[in-house]
């Protein structure tokens, strides 16, 4: 049996401050929407490379306030990216012991933008 990728869902409660922070300010792309009717909540997927992430405003999908890791070539390069944006609702942090920049998103769920260390010598 082969496992493929994983595909977290994110809890959202608005659809422009998620639209903003995660297309806007990540630059995520937009592939999808869905909405039973249309006054129904959202369900979108999100993707940046090989990122792909479910967002979704339905109660039972998942709790908000989660962390997820996403792995990036560059995560110093990736915060000084965000943080020349000057987004008012995040200045993002670098942790040097975890080569990572935290972002969390309008709805508490924190993302780890994170690169393998290298080791001495390669």
């Amino acid at each position: 049996m082969e496992f493929k990728g994983t595909i977290p869902i994110l809890r959202i409660f608005d659809e422009r401050k998620a639209k903003e922070f995660y297309l806007s300010f990540l630059e995520f792309s937009l592939d999808w929407e869905h909405r039973y009717e249309a006054d129904f909540p959202l369900y979108a997927q999100v993707s940046k490379g090989g990122c792909v992430l479910h967002l979704s405003e339905h109660h039972g999908d998942c709790t908000p306030g989660s962390a997820i890791r996403i792995e990036v070539e560059n995560a110093k390069a990736w915060q000084e990216h965000l943080l020349a944006k000057q987004y008012s609702y995040a200045r993002p942090g670098f942790s040097e012991e975890w080569n990572a920049v935290q972002v969390t998103d309008p709805f508490g769920n924190r993302l780890h933008f994170y690169s393998e260390k290298k080791e001495q010598g390669e």
